[in-house]
């Protein structure tokens, strides 16, 4: 096994090719922004992840530029929660959802609408 050291203008976050495609239909309705993904206190745990759709992100956003059409920014506010998150875009029935995988999650409610780290 060995150590690698985390470099967060890199590494913060992944995104699935079916959320990134999810992301693409999003973009093409609303041509000119970006995906912006952050954090913020609330619920009964903690956190809520959130997703906005931005002309321009906050001072301090990490830019992931996914392919030609999809730029990702990320809160830097939110690294130290974020870091190591997967996004997916998962369907259940006729429900699609984006799901994160987040290997910081210590706890969640019940509804799944917040969580919490340690």
């Amino acid at each position: 096994m060995t150590v690698q050291a985390f470099d967060p203008s890199s590494q913060v976050v992944s995104v699935t090719p079916k959320a990134l495609e999810h992301f693409r239909r999003q973009i093409t309705r609303e041509p000119g922004k970006s995906v912006r993904l952050s954090v913020k206190k609330s619920g009964c745990t903690g956190f809520m992840y959130v997703i906005d759709m931005v002309e321009q992100g906050a001072e301090g956003d990490l830019h992931y530029q996914l392919d030609d059409q999809v730029e990702l920014l990320v809160d830097a506010s939110s690294l130290n929660v974020l870091s190591g998150t997967e996004i997916d875009l998962v369907t259940e029935g006729i429900n699609r959802q984006i799901r994160f995988t987040n290997p910081n999650v210590k706890d969640q409610c019940g509804c799944g609408e917040s969580f919490s780290v340690s």
